[in-house]
């Protein structure tokens, strides 16, 4: 059956909405997201109140699948929060209070709130109009989660319709909650934990990674975007895994991360105060981990400071490429944290060679007229010696001046 129905921009008092409404007392439903407003390329985009219109769905009634000419809408309940569904999703709707509330307090909208969990999994929670139209496979599935099974995907696609650009992956895989956690799941395995160290009463035994250290109740939070390849079926939970998810942060206060650092080499410490590893340290923390970190300040510093010390450890080089390197320090060692050969300051080192080599060209200079026998003839082969080497003392002192730096100095 096909029929027309007008924007909900116009009152809604003919609606099966609020019909149902008035007939059982409720102001709340559930129905079928048809279409969602995401941009201005959507047909309806003016007619939905353009930009102010992102996020409204077109909707369908589950238990009577009319099919409009256009269909009915509602917006997002919430403004500074959506949680955007997808098409073939359920969502429950409501009625509260539009624009025209100052000429009469019964003018109302229908709005939509969170998405209804059919498979309690965050990738999606869609389902056909007819689940006899999917393969034999996803039938099967469909019908045993109407008889109350968990529907379990084989063929990585459920060909259900979820949107024009959705592409459904079976290999995403829910957080295993623990007690007491807040979770924040998207849809491709990016997430938020709020959560705390977990420990069997009992038996003491850590319940995950993160808590073989502190004790119970110890917060945590953990963002996470990427799972990482996982060997389980998309819908077993899993937690997160540092070493094999895409990109993570960790804010700890008592916790252990098990992060394999790209490299350990603390050589350049003493020995009594070599920082512990990053999977041995205890106190509170925040861990990044991923495959390229950047941190850019566009317009001001970037400040490093520390109470103790600023390792660089690196498997490979450390480089620093800037116009002008300034090292203030009492003490630097070069080579080796042992290095006990003292640098000399160039201006000075300059000053005593060009003291040296006058003093060595004077002497040769005398040398060279010195005067043998019989009276007047040369003292060789000294003379001779000493006027061949005079030039050489020349050209070096004029080279003194090349051998310091015009661009690096030391105090």
């Amino acid at each position: 059956m096909k029929v027309g129905i007008s924007s909900l921009s116009t009152p809604i008092n003919n609606t099966p909405f609020n019909d149902l409404a008035s007939t059982v007392g409720l102001n709340l439903r559930a129905v079928r997201v048809k279409g969602i407003l995401l941009d201005d390329s959507n047909p309806r985009f003016e007619e939905l109140g353009g930009w102010n219109g992102i996020g409204t769905i077109e909707f369908q009634e589950v238990d009577l699948p009319i099919t409009y000419d256009k269909y009915p809408t509602a917006k997002p309940l919430i403004s500074n929060q959506k949680q955007l569904p997808l098409i073939n999703e359920i969502v429950y709707l409501i009625l509260a209070p539009n624009t025209s509330i100052g000429e009469f307090t019964q003018n109302q909208n229908i709005y939509y709130i969170s998405v209804i969990s059919l498979w309690n999994h965050p990738h999606h929670n869609g389902f056909p109009n007819d689940p006899q139209t999917p393969p034999e496979a996803q039938q099967k599935d469909y019908q045993q989660t109407q008889a109350g099974s968990v529907r379990r995907v084989t063929d990585q696609s459920t060909e259900i319709n979820l949107g024009n650009t959705f592409i459904e992956r079976a290999n995403i895989h829910p957080l295993l909650p623990f007690e007491g956690d807040v979770l924040q799941e998207g849809r491709w395995g990016n997430s938020i934990r709020f959560s705390s160290t977990i420990k069997n009463k009992q038996t003491g035994k850590s319940l995950n990674d993160w808590s073989l250290s502190g004790t119970s109740g110890d917060p945590i939070t953990i963002i996470r975007n990427g799972q990482g390849q996982r060997s389980e079926e998309g819908w077993v939970p899993i937690v997160e895994e540092i070493n094999n998810d895409d990109s993570s942060i960790y804010l700890t206060s008592t916790q252990s991360i098990p992060l394999i650092a790209s490299s350990t080499n603390y050589f350049s410490y003493p020995s009594e105060s070599s920082p512990t590893t990053p999977d041995q340290y205890t106190g509170k923390q925040i861990v990044i981990n991923s495959g390229r970190l950047m941190f850019n300040a566009s317009e001001d510093h970037l400040l490093l400071s520390s109470a103790k010390s600023i390792g660089l450890s690196s498997a490979n080089t450390v480089n620093i490429d800037t116009n002008t390197l300034t090292i203030q320090s009492n003490n630097i060692y070069l080579g080796s944290k042992n290095a006990t050969e003292p640098l000399m300051l160039g201006n000075s080192t300059v000053d005593l060679l060009r003291q040296l080599i006058d003093g060595i060209k004077s002497l040769t200079q005398t040398l060279a007229v010195q005067v043998g026998v019989p009276p007047g003839a040369p003292l060789e082969p000294t003379a001779t010696s000493a006027k061949n080497l005079i030039p050489t003392l020349t050209q070096l002192v004029s080279n003194l001046d090349t051998i310091t730096s015009k661009d690096n100095f030391t105090s």
